[in-house]
């Protein structure tokens, strides 16, 4: 096994920090991890906020939800979908941008920005950093865009921390692999039987390293997507000019 692969099978989400900051080397190495990630029709719609200052990562950890470890961490970066960028680039060709009237935008774009996501997440971890990504960041998307400036036609997808690791954190059970790969079309066959021995996994987990409330993958889901728990998501996307009717 070679050390990109190591690397990559071996992540998890450190939410404990030391009080130690990134030298500027290593932070540019992530950055321009995510910088030369492919995007669709060479589009190049991600743009990053790179976030140092105390206030400003303590205001988005209570925009998240209240995650303490983006204040803790000593840069914090915001994942953007960046369609104001594309609209300003062609309109020095004389065109007027309509494709961000369509949801098939959105879906590209966030997949542009979950691919120079997992690049940076790589980069980190091959410098000896932790990471944790924050979807939290969509809780109140217009606060989060007021709070960095962003324009219109733009959305920020995801989030996050980096540092170095103090308590690092445990690798947490997956699903059984076959609920993941599926060779030449999908199976369902044993699909709830490979659910609940990953409940019991990991309830198990939780026991090992005594984390008390620990509740099985299936609670766990349920609690976040018996219902629409980003609301603020949709009307965030139109105020800033985005469509999903086409």
């Amino acid at each position: 096994m070679n050390n990109v692969i190591e690397t990559l099978i071996n992540h998890r989400s450190d939410r404990s920090f030391l009080d130690k900051a990134i030298p500027d080397e290593i932070l540019n190495n992530i950055i321009h991890s995510a910088y030369r990630a492919p995007t669709s029709v060479h589009s190049q719609q991600v743009s990053l906020i790179v976030t140092r200052d105390k206030a400003t990562k303590a205001k988005l950890a209570e925009l998240a939800g209240g995650q303490p470890w983006i204040a803790r961490a000593p840069v914090f970066i915001t994942f953007v979908l960046d369609m104001h960028k594309t609209a300003r680039g062609m309109k020095l060709a004389g065109e007027t941008q309509m494709a961000h009237q369509s949801i098939e935008s959105i879906v590209s774009g966030s997949i542009d920005v979950g691919i120079a996501l997992a690049s940076a997440m790589a980069a980190a971890h091959s410098q000896g950093l932790g990471v944790v990504p924050i979807g939290g960041i969509r809780r109140d998307p217009l606060e989060v865009i007021k709070l960095l400036n962003l324009p219109k036609m733009t959305f920020p997808v995801n989030g996050l921390t980096l540092g170095y690791v103090d308590q690092p954190a445990a690798l947490k059970p997956r699903l059984p692999l076959p609920t993941f790969r599926h060779d030449e079309s999908y199976n369902s066959e044993a699909l709830d039987t490979l659910i609940a021995q990953h409940n019991d996994e990991l309830i198990q987990h939780w026991k090992t390293i005594e984390r008390d409330g620990g509740e099985s993958w299936s609670k766990t889901v349920g609690n976040y997507y018996k219902s629409i728990y980003f609301p603020n998501v949709l009307p965030a996307l139109k105020e800033q000019g985005f469509g999903t009717e086409k």
